[in-house]
């Protein structure tokens, strides 16, 4: 039998990808796309292809026997510039890869958790819970679930978690962090837990925050001194000094204060998210994945600091956008302990 054609394997990519590929396809995809410069074509076609297809999309039969010429005709052929080190069908192939890698690496939720026992996120990490309540975790982050008839708790021992909480009058959500407790209905919030202080921000709704427990290391029967509870809305923070409590002093009142919509995207950078560029320079997108992310990127070559990058990535997909640009861009990537220093593979 004969080998399949670029085309036909092009095609059987396309077609693997659209209803998702596995941690392993994903490797042997990246290996088909460098083995031959002849793939990134064929991939391109098979693109083409399908976009014109798509068109078909607006034809009806009950409006016409035939669809209109016109939606199948072939758009202007736009002058051609070709970049540095990559050739456009290439940047065309890489840009289709690294969405590949956004939408098949996306975080699903694991199957539903309640677990009094501690687990600790050894990166982010998305958790479907009982009663359909999302818990995304930090790295470091460390929490226990313990679910009861008549309300829903969650430990935080350490780090940082965003809750999103499903629906239940009747069955309050409590999120405790050392001394301070957390109550919520149904609503989006982050809690923080540092050593000195608990910090609450809310991103939906609105919640109760009450530091009237004991902290972990006192014995579970010694409370507080009392403080009165606080709500806080949506695009509301609030920091709460443990030493007072574990000092049993008077607390202060709890005073929200207001948060902008980039203070808030700052302190959930940790979160993955679409980064999309067109055409930017490698040195801006270096600087953004280091933005979100405790591994870094380093350009080792200057060189590379204005070369284009065209596509989108997750944000915590820092190995798989290295991997992209060694499969396709000439780069060479040196694996460090927590860095990863990009390269050319060869002088120009």
């Amino acid at each position: 039998m004969s080998q399949p054609t670029p085309d036909e394997q092009a095609a059987d990519w396309l077609i693997r990808r659209d209803r998702g590929l596995t941690p392993g396809e994903q490797d042997d995809y990246l290996q088909w796309l460098a083995a031959d410069p002849r793939h990134g074509d064929a991939l391109a076609r098979q693109q083409a292809t399908w976009r014109e297809l798509d068109l078909l999309a607006d034809w009806r039969p009950e409006h016409a026997p035939e669809p209109n010429p016109a939606l199948l005709a072939p758009p202007r052929q736009a002058t051609r510039r070709p970049w540095r080190w990559l050739a456009p069908a290439a940047l065309a192939a890489a840009a289709c890869v690294a969405l590949a890698f956004f939408l098949n690496r996306e975080t699903r939720p694991t199957s539903s958790l309640v677990s009094a026992t501690p687990t600790v996120a050894t990166g982010y990490e998305k958790r479907l819970l009982d009663d359909g309540s999302i818990l995304e975790l930090n790295r470091g982050a460390s929490v226990s679930v313990a679910y009861t008839p008549t309300e829903r708790r969650v430990r935080l021992l350490s780090g940082e978690a965003h809750f999103t909480v499903a629906k239940n009058p009747a069955r309050p959500f409590i999120v405790s962090a050392a001394s301070v407790e957390t109550r919520a209905v149904g609503t989006s919030f982050n809690v923080r837990l540092a050593a000195a202080a608990v910090e609450v921000l809310v991103t939906e709704g609105r919640v109760q925050v009450t530091p009237s427990l004991a902290p972990d290391s006192r014995s579970s029967d010694t409370l507080a001194p009392p403080a009165t509870a606080a709500l806080v809305s949506r695009g509301e923070r609030v920091t709460i000094s443990l030493a007072s409590a574990w000092a049993n002093v008077t607390l202060p009142p709890i005073e929200p204060s207001a948060v902008t919509a980039a203070e808030i995207a700052r302190s959930l950078a940790w979160q993955p998210r679409l980064l999309e560029f067109s055409a930017a320079p490698l040195a801006e997108v270096v600087a953004e994945f280091n933005r979100h992310n405790t591994f870094q990127l380093a350009l080792a070559d200057p060189a590379l600091a204005s070369f284009p990058v065209t596509a989108s990535f997750r944000s915590d997909n820092v190995e798989g956008f290295v991997r992209l640009l060694e499969a396709t861009a000439g780069v060479r990537a040196e694996r460090r302990a927590d860095t990863i220093s990009l390269r050319r593979a060869i002088s120009p």
